[in-house]
């Protein structure tokens, strides 16, 4: 027998050419250098491909999207994007405060996340008592009581928080100057609050959703007594985001009611940094997370120069900012989708910087939260924050191309806004004259037109709703802002109304519906007969299918939609259109474009149509009233 061979050791054993290890790993190698260019040239033949016969200059103008008045994004952000950008955006904690107003800790880490608060409107003191105990020992970290009519009575207040540590939890109320005597009334004397609290006055926002003029002068003694640490103004400009504004319009408004405020404050004897102490600014966080990363990052640098215009010292000008889940994205059609949004907005704040965030409960647009509402609503900020460690990391979107851009896009729209509300004499004069409600007009006009067409969609809503669906009883909540100044919209209202009508009218008897009349085998037929049953379910709408016309008589309509493919349409849509008539359709429509232009056709339906238009005129056809 012969000896085995010795086993090679792991350093002994020669490398093959093929697996050797190169100093420098290049992954690129062996493809050819990408470019700009050459990833135009690919695009534009993809968008001739898809019909495209005349392109912009550049090309990815096509492909920009709007996300503000006069700001709008690209698809693609290379560093020739930043180039031009300021290069002095600072580190967390100091100005200009783009990348957070809060600094690192002393080891190099990171400030233990963002203040948790839950706001309380429920008129039922022993509710609202409950509540806030529950919420308080389940991650909550501050509160915020909305005072007043139809909310938490004024006088209950010590009741409310009876048991809570006030030298621990901060509390903010709404509900103008009689709130705010409440709270100074029920915190006299004490020193060991937490710092944090907010009065809550805003009268220029009540004004702008009252359109009644409302007097600043008494703010500088509100402020004087104000405990330390506490704010005594908020400069809540959710009111103008709740009007339809985009992030600009919502940015620049703050910025003309913060310097309103600081010219009250300091006209009634505070010093410069002590009016900017005094201050705080709530925003709308979006399910747009780039755009509300971009406007809280800007928001800052903006207040940021205001403050160095007015003097005030570089600390004093960080901008305390409380961030609140967007009531204009909030639907009351499937409502749990809107647990998803705000969890996105809820990360997007963070992301921002937000020092303070309040996620709505995702049945805010049905009525009174319930506990559970509640629960999943701290719930998704306790998840982000210890989960997700979202907040170990300060300005995590700092230093990328797309979200420099923004920010800088959005800071300057904002900042012209701003002085152009300010050569109208402040403020308060622009909301008089109407510049303001003009201009936010214009803006949701625009966005409505988005929503409309289904560009912006709203899932659940505008996209594959649910005509099956059952929704949560809640107990109806009162209307707690004034009316009389700015609207107040929802991005769904306009389709939600349209399938409230056509709910009445099913209960009434049979659910008004769309035969939809299909072309050909199903291959051929399915696409667009799912474009129209989504895009008229939408409405409210039922929508039976059956091959040609023969199962018209058994759906219960007399108006039908034909589906097919183009080819289907030039050799057979216009005789069944025909055929469609004779078995009773007093309307049809075809999915598919004008240009088809299929004799015996009423109406178009295809995407990019204007869906509320259609879906009214079919609503107008079937006879429900609204």
């Amino acid at each position: 027998m012969t000896s085995p061979p010795e086993t090679a050791g792991p350093g002994d054993a020669e490398v093959p050419a093929e697996h050797e290890i190169p100093d420098e790993l290049r992954l690129a190698d062996g493809f050819p250098a990408a470019t700009r260019d050459r990833w135009r040239e690919l695009v534009a033949g993809v968008l001739r491909k898809a019909g495209r016969d005349e392109l912009p200059d550049p090309v990815e103008d096509a492909l920009r999207r709007t996300v503000a008045t006069g700001v709008s994004v690209g698809p693609l952000y290379t560093a020739e994007d930043a180039g031009d950008l300021p290069t002095a955006a600072g580190v967390p904690g100091l100005a200009p405060f783009v990348r957070g107003a809060r600094p690192g800790t002393a080891d190099g880490g990171v400030p233990a996340g963002w203040d948790v608060r839950q706001r309380h409107a429920h008129p039922d003191v022993a509710v609202t008592r409950e509540a806030v105990h529950a919420d308080l020992e389940n991650g909550v970290t501050s509160l915020w009581l909305v005072l007043g009519e139809g909310a938490v009575p004024v006088g209950a207040l010590r009741d409310v928080l009876d048991g809570v540590y006030l030298d621990l939890a901060p509390v903010g109320v709404s509900g103008g100057v009689p709130a705010a005597e409440a709270l100074l009334a029920l915190v006299e004397g004490r020193t060991d609050l937490a710092p944090g609290g907010s009065l809550g006055l805003d009268p220029l926002g009540e004004r702008a959703a009252s359109g009644q003029e409302r007097d600043l002068t008494g703010l500088a003694g509100l402020a004087r007594r104000a405990p330390a640490g506490w704010r005594t103004v908020v400069v809540d400009a959710t009111v103008y985001a709740d009007a339809g504004a985009s992030a600009v319009e919502e940015l620049g408004c703050s910025l003309a009611a913060g310097v309103a405020y600081l010219r009250a404050l300091t006209d009634g004897g505070l010093g410069v940094d002590e009016a900017f102490a005094a201050l705080e600014f709530r925003y709308a966080a979006t399910a747009d997370q780039f755009t509300t990363i971009a406007a809280l990052r800007a928001a800052r640098r903006l207040w940021d120069r205001v403050g160095e215009a007015s003097g005030a010292s570089p600390q004093a000008r960080a901008q305390r900012q409380h961030a609140v889940t967007s009531s204009v994205m909030t639907t009351r059609r499937d409502p749990w989708v809107n647990m998803l949004r705000t969890t996105v907005a809820c990360f997007a704040a963070g992301v921002g910087g937000a020092g303070v965030v309040t996620v709505q409960p995702f049945d805010a647009a049905l009525g009174l939260p319930d506990a559970f509402s509640r629960r999943i609503a701290r719930n998704t900020q306790s998840l982000l924050v210890e989960e997700g460690s979202l907040a170990r990391v300060l300005d995590p979107a700092g230093g990328s191309w797309y979200v420099e851009r923004l920010t800088e896009d959005l800071a300057r729209a904002a900042w012209a806004w701003f002085t152009e509300i300010e050569r109208a004499g402040g403020l308060a004069a622009a909301l008089g004259s109407g510049l303001v409600g003009d201009r936010i007009a214009a803006a949701w006009a625009a966005r409505a037109s988005r929503l409309a067409r289904r560009a912006d969609a709203i899932t659940g809503v505008s996209e594959f709703p649910n005509l099956a669906e059952t929704l949560p009883q809640r107990t109806p909540a009162a209307d707690l802002r004034p009316s009389g100044g700015l609207p107040r919209v929802r991005a769904a209202q306009a389709f939600e109304e349209l399938r409230d009508a056509a709910d009445s009218a099913a209960s009434a008897g049979t659910r008004p519906a769309v035969y939809l009349a299909t072309l050909g085998p199903a291959a051929r037929h399915t696409a667009r007969a799912t474009f129209a049953a989504n895009l008229f379910q939408a409405g409210g709408l039922a929508t039976p299918a059956g091959d040609g016309a023969g199962g018209l008589a058994g759906a219960g309509t007399a108006v039908a939609c034909i589906c097919g493919t183009d080819a289907d349409y030039a050799e057979s849509a216009a005789g069944l259109a025909g055929q469609l008539r004779a078995a009773g359709a007093t309307s049809v429509w075809l999915a598919g474009r004008p240009g088809l232009a299929v004799d015996g056709v009423d109406g178009y339906a295809y995407a990019g149509c204007d869906a509320l238009d259609v879906l009214r005129t079919v609503h107008e056809q079937l006879g429900v009233s609204r």
